[in-house]
């Protein structure tokens, strides 16, 4: 899942800050696992240095580079924040970033213990990350449609991964979802893949929300799917609650959508067993308790 055909270690990073940053060079870095475009290193306690796997992460960093500063200072949980970048050079052809680390666990590491907490925690940020996004904010390739223009995509995980007991209740769930009408308000802000791996956990409940690569301009039900993927079993209800402003179309797209995310996530769970850099064994399980929860309601 790579077109990359350097290798990326400790000692190259640390070589390309002393060429192009060499006030940041004197912590000691330490490689993150995971990561599906870049891989990430950690520099000291509070820093990352993200370099790009692929061409495609290229861009997402530029975007970040953009738009992250744009939505920070409105946000109730840390996001990481651009504070360098590397020009590619003949050690590395790739443009790369410094990024502030957000402290915490992924959830993919742990779980949420404060429901409540959570389920109004996230309501928050997304409800100040939803806002209405100006004319050249960036739109999605690949997500951001209505569920009936995702079918291809549905049907792909749905029969590589979808469990007998539920296939029916799944395919239920995302007919109604196909069938619910169009997102008709303005553009808005949407982070695009809330995900177990894309949120940090401290102290039990939300700390910080990461990876902003796909954020695009378009319809929050993308977002609001995290009720059922993140968040833990009996909290969407309190966070629609809390979010107060998503009508019954966008909870019909959003519910499906999370189904989907779910049968991604089951499928990348499987991938992970073979080595690929973004997928990890624990989003199988992952997956298929955001399924049960979108099924429970």
């Amino acid at each position: 899942m790579t077109d990359s055909h350097f290798e990326i270690t400790a000692d190259l990073v640390h070589a390309l800050l002393r060429e192009q940053h060499p006030d940041l060079a004197g912590p000691a870095v330490r490689e993150v696992a995971g990561g599906w475009g870049n891989q990430m290193w950690r520099l000291g306690d509070d820093l990352a240095v993200r370099m790009p796997r692929m061409e495609g992460a290229v861009g997402q960093q530029r975007k970040e580079c953009r738009w992250l500063p744009v939505l920070a200072g409105r946000l109730p949980l840390p996001i990481p924040a651009p504070v360098r970048i590397g020009e590619p050079s003949a050690r590395f052809p790739r443009p790369w970033t410094v990024m502030t680390w957000v402290h915490g666990e992924p959830l993919d590491h742990t779980s949420i213990s404060r429901g409540d907490h959570a389920a109004d925690t996230l309501a928050g940020f997304l409800r100040a990350l939803h806002v209405e996004a100006p004319d050249d904010a960036p739109i999605s390739e690949d997500r951001g449609d209505h569920p009936g223009k995702c079918t291809d995509g549905f049907d792909h995980f749905f029969h590589a991964v979808v469990p007998d007991d539920i296939a029916d209740d799944v395919r239920a769930v995302w007919d109604d979802a196909v069938a619910a009408p169009e997102w008709e308000g303005p553009p808005l802000w949407v982070h695009g893949d809330l995900h177990p791996a894309n949120v940090v956990v401290a102290d039990g409940t939300l700390a910080g929300v990461i990876d902003f690569g796909d954020m695009f301009a378009g319809d929050p039900a993308w977002d609001l799917a995290a009720a059922w993927v993140i968040l833990p079993a009996g909290a969407a209800a309190r966070f629609f609650d809390a979010y107060a402003h998503a009508d019954e179309g966008t909870i019909r797209r959003a519910r499906g959508l999370a189904a989907l995310k779910g049968l991604f996530l089951m499928l990348m769970g499987e991938n992970g067993d073979r080595g690929l850099p973004g997928g990890k064994p624990a989003w199988g399980p992952a997956g298929r308790a955001a399924l049960d929860r979108v099924l429970s309601g």
